[in-house]
């Protein structure tokens, strides 16, 4: 892709995620959209946000889970930006407006002490980097309609970022195992996806590991502070005005998601 065809399509996502109409797959319409192309575009995106004052407070990894995967027709982890504005409260109301063709996953989130600075960042690293872990919601949103995605449109879309939930109970790394934790997300008390640590690329710790070489071979290491989403550990569940969703993590705690009801883009 040219610098004017990324530019082009950045444009696209940018007044997508603006207005709600959403468009077809930039796959389907740039031949040359590969992996690389996507990230810039993603990058030029991130880089508006920055410009319109947000603030960038960490990274969500995606497609780290097999189910989620095969949900989404894709094969490898990708990353996506996590801003301020993108962070709500355990239990605090999530207006459907501000999401997009909203599903929603449950997660691991690190909350880093140290930056992440060395060149290939090790398993030991990562551990020694861990401040604290939490249970997270995340919820996806697309800007591609219906869902129809391949990798390189979701990496272009800030890997189908939407917005987070994190719980309060901070739990130091060697007070879990997070391999074997379980998880139970419920809606209305009814389940709708169960799962556990070893769904995200073994263990959530992996997740964050591959996160951490990747973006220190962008120059864009990982610091002190940031905040990390490892990946779902069980399917997608789509998103219904009002739902509330209850998720519970062996070991890490609770946390709740509350969406009011009203006008949504597109909510599944």
């Amino acid at each position: 892709m040219t610098p004017e065809d990324i530019r082009a399509a950045a444009d696209e996502l940018y007044e997508a995620s603006r207005t709600g109409r959403f468009i077809a797959p930039l796959r389907e319409r740039h031949a040359g959209l590969d992996a690389r192309s996507a990230y810039a575009i993603q990058q030029l995106n991130t880089e508006r946000r920055m410009a319109a004052g947000r603030r960038v407070v960490g990274c969500k990894i995606g497609l780290t889970s097999a189910a989620v995967q095969a949900q989404l027709g894709v094969d490898r982890p990708d990353f996506g930006r996590l801003f301020d504005d993108m962070a709500y409260g355990d239990a605090e109301p999530i207006p459907l407006a501000v999401l997009h063709q909203p599903k929603i996953e449950a997660e691991v989130a690190f909350v880093l002490g140290r930056d992440l600075g060395m060149r290939h960042p090790c398993h030991a690293d990562a551990l020694n980097a861990i401040d604290y872990v939490l249970p997270a919601l995340e919820i996806v949103g697309s800007r591609i309609a219906g869902w129809d995605i391949g990798y390189a449109d979701t990496v272009a879309d800030n890997a189908s970022s939407g917005v987070f939930v994190l719980g309060t109970t901070p739990r130091k790394l060697s007070q879990v195992d997070l391999r074997l934790c379980g998880m139970a997300l419920t809606r209305f008390g009814e389940p709708v996806s169960v799962g556990a640590g070893a769904a995200c690329l073994g263990n959530p710790v992996n997740a964050l590991v591959w996160l951490a070489r990747t973006m220190a071979s962008l120059g864009q290491p990982l610091r002190a502070g940031d905040v990390v989403l490892s990946g779902a550990l069980g399917p997608m569940v789509a998103v219904r005005p009002g739902d509330v969703f209850d998720l519970r993590i062996n070991g890490l705690g609770r946390v709740q998601a509350f969406f009011e009801r009203g006008d949504a883009k597109d909510a599944a």
